[in-house]
C-alpha cells in the first residue's frame, strides 16, 4: 500500500476500462482496489464531468478507529477495514475525508473517516443490482 494517504486520497476498485479512459495514473494499493495519483476528489470530479460522466458521493460516512499514534501501517490497516465495509454496497471509489489524532485520558487513538463514491455514465445511480453485475464483469475481463 502506498504511503502518501492523506485526505483527499482516492480509491478506485480497478477497473481498466476507467482508468485508461479517463486518463488516471494509478497505484496498486490493496486487493483490487488502487490509489489515484495526482488527483483530489475534486480535480477528479471535474475530469470526470467533462468527459460527460458523472462523480457520485455518498452521504454515509465510514469511519473506523484505532489506538495508537498515527502512522503509516496503522492508516493503511484502517483503511483495509474501511474497504472490507464499503465492498458489499459495490461503489467502485472511496474518499478519505478525515484522519483525527486525539487523545482520551492520555491514551492516543484516530479516527480515519471514508465516503463511498461511484463513476458512471448516466444521471441517476444505478442500483445496487446494476452495480453488482458490473463490478463481476470488471472482475471476469480482469481474469
Amino acid at each position: 500500500m502506498p504511503t502518501a494517504i492523506q485526505v483527499g486520497t482516492v480509491l478506485i476498485d480497478d477497473s481498466p476500462l476507467i482508468t485508461r479512459f479517463f486518463g488516471l495514473e494509478c497505484e496498486a494499493c490493496s486487493g483490487s482496489w488502487s490509489v489515484v495519483k495526482l488527483l483530489d476528489g475534486f480535480a477528479l470530479d471535474r475530469r470526470i464531468h467533462a468527459a460527460g460522466w458523472n462523480f457520485f458521493f455518498m452521504a454515509a460516512e465510514v469511519k473506523v478507529i484505532f489506538f495508537g499514534a498515527l502512522g503509516t501501517t496503522k492508516i493503511q490497516n484502517a483503511l483495509q477495514r474501511i474497504m472490507a465495509k464499503v465492498r458489499p454496497q459495490n461503489f467502485n471509489c472511496l474518499e478519505v475525508t478525515g484522519i483525527v489524532a486525539k487523545r482520551f485520558l492520555g491514551i492516543p487513538y484516530a479516527t480515519v473517516s471514508a465516503h463511498s463514491r461511484h463513476i458512471q455514465h448516466g444521471w441517476h445511480l444505478d442500483g445496487a443490482e446494476a452495480r453488482q453485475l458490473s463490478q463481476r464483469a470488471t472482475e471476469w475481463a480482469r481474469g
